[in-house]
């Protein structure tokens, strides 16, 4: 062979190897696309139990502070009461503002 057919055999050796080297990057940036989806869905899903589980902590908090117990009846009618004047107050605020 010439020196021009071995460097077209080179040649044609090196983009054969470049083609099977880009098809192989291009199946794992797909891999890693996937990959990226499910964790961003995963952290989606954590996000919303993060937020059930702050909402559940809120009412637990608040049924806590409304709990009545044998002694403690007059004391939760005031603690009701106060509750009741703060929801009132903001009440109006948000009336004053419209």
């Amino acid at each position: 062979m010439s020196k021009v057919e071995d460097s077209l055999t080179q040649f044609a050796s090196k983009v054969r190897q470049l083609i099977a080297r880009y098809s192989d990057a291009k199946k794992e940036i797909e891999e890693l696309r996937v990959a990226v989806e499910s964790r961003d869905k995963e952290v989606e899903k954590l996000q919303k139990q993060l937020a059930q589980a702050h909402q559940d902590y809120e009412s637990l908090k608040m049924a806590r502070m409304i709990e009545v117990s044998d002694g403690d009846v007059e004391v939760a009618k005031k603690r009701i009461a106060g509750l009741i004047r703060e929801v009132n107050k903001c009440i109006t605020l948000l009336s004053e503002q419209q």
